[in-house]
């Protein structure tokens, strides 16, 4: 073709315009490439900044929490968990063993004590070690799971009781301060209590209080124990009757009325063993009661005339009670070893020392520990009760005039 050289590169050069003004996709795009990298980079920070979050919330639960306020309920603070303030864990002290303990020195064999005591502000084991607390007047203890160590309540004080997990190596954690009343289960693993108008149920793993639940507190009405799985709540501290509260059916049950008079634990089948007041006008029975049914009444058996007062307690194993009361001929209130393999019919019941003053703690070797109203540790034998032979009781060397020796009880599965 005859095309002049100038027409000829100005279609060169126009072939050559239109082709750098049409856009080629590329094999690979830098530009999305950057922004899917962007993406994938923010989302893995955005799920490590969550974990660590979450991480942080479990360190902190895990070193204080507080309940709340709630509507419409006073806004005091009740729970302590690991307050670094006033609940870390106290130095390890030195254990020793207490060469004062005398007659009630921690040891299992004839003439000493197979329960632990706290005299003072000071716990003597059965191993005859001497742990310091740290704490003033202590009102009940008792031990831990699996040799965990104790769960101590102290006596009431202006800012209310504090409930102290002690270690076996002597070192202790705050669990709970500023109620007004303190109860623990005898597996050791919850805790009741009240404070301001509610009453408050936790569960209790290592040294912390976990799903933490309350319901309204009527009247006077305080946790003084419990029924299997359920808060038993005394309605009136200066009168008869009861009432039981599960969580998982809402808030408390109604009272028992005033016919229940004092409840003294269970048995295994999760039957409650009490004491009743029957006929006109009212005479004291041993009684089964069904804390499922609200404490029903469902066996009474007379014999013994059992005391009210409170003081007594269920061997782990549900063959035996020991409380106060009077059998026979005898006027004088003293320790009763009740059978309760007789419940059937009439309760057979033996004089066993001199009246509890105080808690009582079963051992697994069939020995009960308690302290009279003299303050002197007293131990009761089974096997030697029943042949008529009399209890040990003697003084507990380091107890203050006019106090007494706290017992402390051992953990019932």
């Amino acid at each position: 073709m005859d095309v002049p050289r100038d027409e000829l590169e100005r279609a060169v050069r126009e072939t050559l315009s239109r082709q750098a003004a049409t856009l080629r996709p590329l094999a690979v795009d830098p530009a999305g490439l950057a922004i899917r990298r962007a993406n994938r980079t923010r989302r893995r920070r955005t799920l490590t900044g969550i974990a660590l979050a979450g991480a942080a919330t479990v360190l902190v639960s895990a070193g204080l929490v507080q309940l709340g306020a709630q509507a419409g309920h006073p806004t005091t603070p009740t729970v302590v968990l690991g307050d670094p303030r006033e609940a870390t864990a106290s130095p390890t002290p030195h254990l020793v063993a207490s060469p004062s303990a005398g007659a009630a020195r921690p040891n299992p064999g004839p003439g000493g004590s197979a329960v632990d005591l706290i005299v003072g502000t000071t716990l003597r084991t059965t191993r005859g070690g001497s742990i310091p607390l740290g704490l003033g007047a202590v009102d009940r203890a008792q031990r831990i799971p699996d040799e965990g160590g104790w769960l101590v309540v102290s006596g009431p004080t202006a800012a209310g009781r504090t409930l102290v997990s002690v270690r076996p190596d002597g070192s202790s954690q705050v669990l709970l301060a500023g109620a007004e009343a303190i109860a623990v289960a005898t597996t050791g693993r919850q805790v009741a209590w009240r404070d301001g108008d509610r009453i408050t149920l936790a569960g209790i793993v290592g040294e912390r209080l976990v799903a933490v639940t309350s319901t309204p507190a009527p009247g006077p009405s305080v946790p003084v124990g419990f029924v299997g799985d359920a808060v038993l709540v005394r309605l009136d501290p200066t009168r008869p009757g009861y009432a039981v509260w599960r969580p998982a059916a809402g808030g408390l049950s109604a009272g028992t009325g005033d016919h229940v008079l004092a409840v003294h634990g269970t048995l295994p089948d999760g039957r409650a063993i009490g004491v009743v007041a029957t006929g006109t006008p009212g005479r004291p029975c041993l009684a089964l009661l069904d804390p499922a049914r609200n404490l029903a009444v469902t066996r009474t058996a007379c014999g013994p005339a059992l005391d009210a007062d409170g003081f007594g307690a269920v061997s782990a194993d549900g063959r035996w009670l020991l409380a106060n009361g009077r059998t026979g001929a005898s006027k004088a209130t003293g320790a009763l070893l009740v059978d309760l393999a007789t419940l059937d019919g009439t309760p057979v019941a033996r004089r066993a020392g001199p009246a509890l003053a105080g808690a009582a703690a079963w051992t697994p070797t069939r020995t009960a520990g308690y302290v009279d109203g003299r303050g002197w540790l007293v131990q009761v034998r089974t096997e030697r009760a029943l042949a008529g032979e009399q209890a040990d009781a003697a003084p507990v060397a380091g107890v203050d005039a006019g106090g007494r020796p706290v017992v402390v009880t051992d953990v019932t599965p």
